[in-house]
């Protein structure tokens, strides 16, 4: 790529700011856009201010942008002034049980936000490769009508058609979402629509859960680091429903970034993708907690709550044969005892920092 300017949103969020630094790495000219909004949403445990810092510490390439997403003329302008080579999109209002209290903010940011950014990349750089980082809960509550067996710790596919997990054929259509789900899904059809009609090369990561050491964990979002969090400060966690067996597939935010690299190096139109962690890195909320308090030496607080989130997978790991097929290069590096380990060993650090 001659043009190396890469324009990347919610650069302070986990992937946001582990893709500047993977793509800082080889050598491109990085321009993030966020606002703190997650603050906003969430209050002061999800400030990421100190993400964004970091990042102008650290990446001499890097340009922050303090711009909101529902800015149209801000985000049409600053597209048609860097024309990037590359746009990897992902902020948002990341949370289910949020949206319901702020239907407007979630909506506005995750449907519009992308309608905003999908428009100036066609107007500016419609070669450009869109990567948008959609989200699971665009299956809705769909996955929780495959049939189910209740294992010792978790619950796992009782269908031999799903062995290997959710496909990216699986519908997204006729299931409850949350409005966060609704406002994602918006958005995803969206991306695709752009790369069908316009024939620009745009894709969706229907991620599971992208985690890593750099992640603002708190209740409402960022289930393994904000367990870490609980675990490491005495605090009570809070089971909600099915047991605590329900299962999620857990990526590490570098091997996020490594999937986004190779498809901008081969993208191509309108494609959808499962990227989560596979069978290999799931795990329910009880064997999470036996994994923290084993890394730890902690026991974890607890108390359950006999009511799921409205919308939420009882069983949930991505079929990850797509993505392979099409980037054999890439693979998952980073094992479920490597995310849980980093997670602790960056809580440690942090914790340790508040209290000098």
């Amino acid at each position: 790529m001659k043009n190396k300017k890469i324009l990347v949103t919610g650069s302070s969020g986990l992937i946001g700011s582990e893709v500047c630094v993977y793509f800082s790495r080889l050598g491109f000219d990085i321009h993030g856009i966020d606002n703190n909004q997650r603050a906003v949403f969430f209050g002061p445990a999800g400030d990421t201010r100190w993400n964004q810092e970091r990042l102008a510490r650290e990446l001499p390439s890097f340009t922050h942008h303090e711009l909101d997403m529902r800015d149209r003329a801000g985000v049409l302008r600053l597209a048609a002034e860097l024309c990037p080579a590359v746009i990897i999109h992902t902020a948002a209002q990341p949370s289910h049980d949020r949206a319901a209290d702020i239907p407007f903010d979630d909506f506005d940011t995750n449907a519009v936000g992308t309608l905003n950014l999908l428009e100036a990349a066609r107007r500016a750089c419609p070669e450009s490769p869109f990567i948008h980082l959609s989200t699971n809960k665009v299956y809705g509550d769909l996955p929780n009508t495959i049939r189910l067996k209740e294992l010792e710790s978790r619950w796992d596919y009782d269908d031999p058609a799903f062995a290997q997990g959710i496909p990216e054929t699986f519908s997204i259509d006729q299931s409850k979402h949350s409005l966060f789900g609704a406002s994602k899904a918006a958005a995803d059809i969206m991306v695709q629509e752009y790369g069908r009609y316009f024939s620009m090369p745009t894709c969706c990561l229907r991620g599971g859960c992208l985690t890593g050491p750099n992640h603002s964990g708190v209740e409402l979002h960022g289930f393994l680091s904000y367990l870490v969090k609980c675990n490491m400060e005495g605090r009570e966690y809070k089971v909600f429903g099915y047991k605590g067996k329900q299962v999620r597939d857990n990526i590490h935010a570098q091997d996020v970034a490594a999937f986004i690299h190779e498809f901008a190096q081969a993208p191509r139109a309108a494609q959808v993708y499962n990227l989560g962690g596979g069978k290999g890195n799931s795990c329910s909320i009880l064997e999470a907690f036996a994994s923290v308090e084993k890394l730890t030496g902690k026991s974890q607080k607890r108390v359950y709550a006999d009511q799921n989130r409205i919308g939420d997978h009882i069983c949930y790991y991505s079929d990850l044969r797509k993505m392979r097929d099409h980037f054999p290069k890439w693979d998952i590096r980073k094992s479920l005892d490597d995310i849980m380990r980093e997670i602790v060993e960056s809580w440690r650090a942090r914790l340790a920092a508040e209290a000098r």
